[in-house]
């Protein structure tokens, strides 16, 4: 599996998305962002977290913008696979490839701790590994995680089976760190091909770093 990684300026996750992707026995690539198109064969396409461009107008304002991007919705509309981790969820709302925007935390702050997630929907690429109400044990980092979308956008994601993990307790409880609608901490596009989640997977792949459940939502690209 050859998977290519969107690099930034200001992008900081790039490296462990890197090592997540090898790890899992996949062929990796930097793509910078002045490349204008996706290399041929590449079978996921992911938009690593950070904060591109500083962050500066507001998260993902300025990435959306780049010369990568244009390739990257092209490559999105002819059925790529795409996944936006924590920055890279930001650029893709941004970019309209997933709806909704992306807040400033309620609380005002930066939040960087493990938190628990509930899969909601496993009808898709990137959870299918994952059985519906598992609760997994994942990093968050970011300041703008308030996940927002209208009462409108919110019933159809509900209505096209896009919710794809929510913020809980280890008990599966509504635990919400960041005031996100509904406490949803990742979505799909409608016809499941772009992912976009806040919390970072591929920083928990090890259970010495505190948990290995990335692996096994990672694990869900390989081969589909």
């Amino acid at each position: 599996m050859k998977v290519g990684i969107v690099q930034f300026p200001g992008t900081n996750c790039e490296y462990d998305t890197q090592y997540a992707f090898k790890a899992l026995g996949c062929e990796t690539q930097i793509l910078w962002h002045k490349e204008d198109e996706i290399p041929a064969g590449t079978d996921l396409v992911v938009v690593a977290g950070g904060f591109s461009y500083g962050d500066y107008l507001r998260s993902g304002a300025i990435a959306k913008m780049s010369p990568i991007m244009k390739a990257l919705k092209l490559y999105a509309q002819n059925g790529g696979k795409v996944l936006g981790i924590c920055n890279g969820f930001q650029v893709l709302t941004e970019t309209g490839l997933l709806p909704g925007a992306l807040k400033r935390n309620v609380g005002l702050h930066f939040i960087s701790r493990h938190h628990h997630l509930k899969v909601c929907s496993n009808d898709n690429t990137f959870l299918h590994r994952c059985n519906v109400g598992d609760v997994v044990n994942i990093p968050i980092a970011h300041h703008d995680g308030n996940y927002y979308i209208d009462a409108e956008g919110l019933k159809e994601l509900y209505a096209n089976d896009q919710v794809l993990l929510q913020y809980t307790d280890a008990a599966g409880n509504i635990d919400n760190p960041n005031g996100s609608v509904d406490a949803i901490a990742g979505i799909c596009n409608k016809t499941k091909n772009v992912f976009g989640l806040m919390p970072h997977p591929e920083r928990a792949m090890e259970t010495l770093l505190g948990s290995d459940d990335g692996k096994r939502m990672l694990e869900g690209f390989l081969n589909a």
